[in-house]
């Protein structure tokens, strides 16, 4: 019985793991989609204590888009990351 209980429990978690690691991937992704969603999320910024943050998340996703468009991906990816975190979504 406590086999199967074990048993149960790593196949549980094993089956978790893809998902948490597909939700990270997903917060680097570097194509149009996701930096429509960003710029949106940016966009929907307000008050003054949030200014800093856009003007350096909106600076950043202008580099990521222009790293993208020189199809340097790991640049853009970094750039994203860089605005997500100065959104404080990191």
């Amino acid at each position: 019985m406590l086999k199967c209980t074990l048993a149960a429990i790593v196949l549980a978690a094993a089956s978790a793991l893809p998902a948490l690691a597909e939700d990270a991937m997903m917060s680097a992704k570097c194509d149009d989609a996701s930096m429509m969603k960003m710029q949106s999320d940016i966009d929907g910024m307000t008050g003054s204590a949030m200014m800093e943050k856009k003007e350096m998340a909106s600076k950043e996703m202008m580099m990521a888009k222009d790293s993208m468009k020189a199809n340097k991906m790991d640049d853009c990816k970094m750039h994203m990351d860089n605005a997500m975190k100065s959104m404080g979504k990191m």
